[in-house]
């Protein structure tokens, strides 16, 4: 019923920039969280940032990538991450994230790699 689609990833050097999208198809309600998560190998999936699809579009980072990452939307169906100054630390896939209705909601993800 729902489906989130992103892209945006790649191969790019440290210091680096590259802005993920994520585009949700189906029908929910703009009273609803979206927002990025990330995994590395043998890593457990961690936040990286969200954002309130309502009228406050209230945000909300992880520490350690406060000052370098924003979170951003287009539509009440489309966020996007803009992420500058990379690090092979952010190395991981990115996966986009919806909560609505009680529900949640995953994308495929996106691989996003940095080299030193």
């Amino acid at each position: 019923q729902v489906q989130l689609v992103e892209s945006g990833g790649g191969l790019v050097q440290a210091g680096g920039s590259l802005r993920l999208s994520c585009v949700a198809s189906g029908t929910f309600s703009v009273l609803n969280v979206m927002g990025w998560y990330r995994q590395a190998p043998g890593k457990q999936r961690e936040l990286v940032a969200t954002m309130s699809m309502g009228r406050g579009a209230e945000t909300r980072y992880a520490d350690a990538e406060k000052g370098r990452f924003t979170i951003s939307r287009e539509s009440a169906n489309t966020v996007y991450l803009q992420m500058n100054s990379l690090k092979p630390d952010d190395t991981a896939v990115y996966y986009c994230n919806l909560r609505t209705g009680g529900v949640v909601y995953w994308g495929q993800g996106t691989q996003v790699t940095v080299s030193a």
